[in-house]
């Protein structure tokens, strides 16, 4: 048990443990409970004529799927790259999703989706995306504050490599497209992703949700340092 908690811990710190899964867990809760209370509520279609004049390109859903991918790397790296940094930013995520939540239940919005006709991969894996994602909780866009995420650590990360952050920006912007390209979103949802990220970073501090992350990895370290010991 030991060795198996060492070759994770070496992966990713167990410092890192707790803050990732309350980022993830709070992600969750803020997606689905905010369909569950707006469920009977009326939604708004914000889409401007601009939007409308954007094709369907299906084959965006590649990046669309990739993205989750991007997520994972980005995520895990801000969390290895050090403590301090794994609470700013992990903190500031938590900050943004519950701004987002706000947005979420203050202006419900939604965006009808276009009827697909053709068959093939990418058709096919569109229709796949359409059926288990339901067209609201659009405003800010998750996809692109996510995604944002992976952009702005990035550029602040120690430990990568040049052609990472400049293929994270790459894969960023390409995400922003893919987007509004399948019709998941609208213009405006992407600097709505981008903004509520960006006060996350600058609330995190004075909300001091950093130091409640650092103080609940903490305990979880000193939890998992007992209960190995116990173990093994």
């Amino acid at each position: 048990m030991k060795r198996w908690l060492e070759r994770v811990s070496g992966a990713l710190p167990v410092y890192a443990w707790l803050p990732l899964a309350a980022a993830f867990a709070w992600n969750m809760l803020v997606y689905n409970g905010v369909r569950l209370i707006n469920a009977d509520r009326t939604y708004y279609n914000l889409a401007s004529g601009l939007d409308e004049k954007i094709p369907l390109i299906s084959g965006f859903v590649v990046i669309y799927i990739l993205a989750f991918v991007q997520w994972i790397i980005g995520y895990v790296l801000a969390g290895r790259e050090g403590r301090e940094f794994c609470f700013q930013y992990v903190g500031a995520d938590i900050v943004a999703k519950t701004l987002t939540c706000i947005c979420f239940l203050a202006v419900p919005t939604m965006l009808p989706r276009p009827e697909l006709t053709g068959g093939g991969l990418m058709n096919g894996l569109l229709s796949l995306i359409y059926r288990l994602d339901a067209p609201n909780n659009l405003f800010p866009s998750i996809h692109c504050l996510e995604s944002w995420f992976c952009l702005r650590t990035a550029w602040k990360l120690k430990k990568v490599p040049g052609w990472y952050r400049v293929g994270t920006s790459v894969m960023t912007l390409l995400v922003f497209a893919s987007t509004v390209c399948l019709k998941q979103h609208i213009l405006i949802d992407i600097p709505g992703g981008i903004l509520v990220l960006e006060l996350g970073l600058l609330l995190v501090k004075p909300l001091r949700v950093d130091r409640l992350l650092q103080s609940g990895a903490d305990w979880f370290a000193g939890l998992v340092d007992r209960w190995s010991g116990k173990v093994c």
